[in-house]
């Protein structure tokens, strides 16, 4: 059975290995030990309640996760609030997927987004997140650009 459940410390050294794992299996490149920059993060924003991820777990092993960082940035007519929650960290273990897990995260955390007062969600979708990003209801848009410093 699945239980769905909010991430807590105690869990955060397994989810820092999936992220790590999710960033390497979508391409990145591991140029850097990037668990203490994670750890920080995580720790510093679960605080402060700018971050939160909702994960699901079978027989005590974390199958799935999702994640939202909540910001603020000067409002615009999309966003008045300017509050936006930006997603992350969307990852289902291989044998659990299409079985509408990350659906049900993906629920978890947008309704958190909108009790933050969020008026928009973003995310940088990977090539297998647009389906159910797309069927969420999420809009695609190609005006996002970078710059890396």
């Amino acid at each position: 059975m699945i239980e769905y459940r909010k991430l807590v410390l105690e869990d955060l050294s397994v989810f820092i290995d999936i992220r790590i794992n999710q960033l390497q299996e979508e391409g990145a490149i591991a140029n850097c030990d990037l668990r203490p920059y994670l750890e920080n993060y995580y720790r510093k924003h679960m605080a402060d309640g700018s971050f939160v991820s909702w994960i699901a777990v079978e027989d005590d092993r974390i199958i799935a996760t999702s994640g939202m960082s909540f910001v603020e940035k000067p409002p615009y007519y999309g966003c008045p609030s300017g509050k936006i929650g930006l997603l992350s960290s969307m990852y289902t273990d291989k044998q659990y997927r299409r079985r509408g897990i990350a659906k049900n995260l993906l629920g978890k955390v947008v309704q958190e987004a909108k009790e933050y007062g969020c008026g928009v969600v973003q995310i940088t979708a990977s090539d297998m997140g647009v389906m159910l990003y797309t069927d969420f209801g999420f809009k695609k848009n190609n005006k996002f650009m970078y710059y890396t410093l």
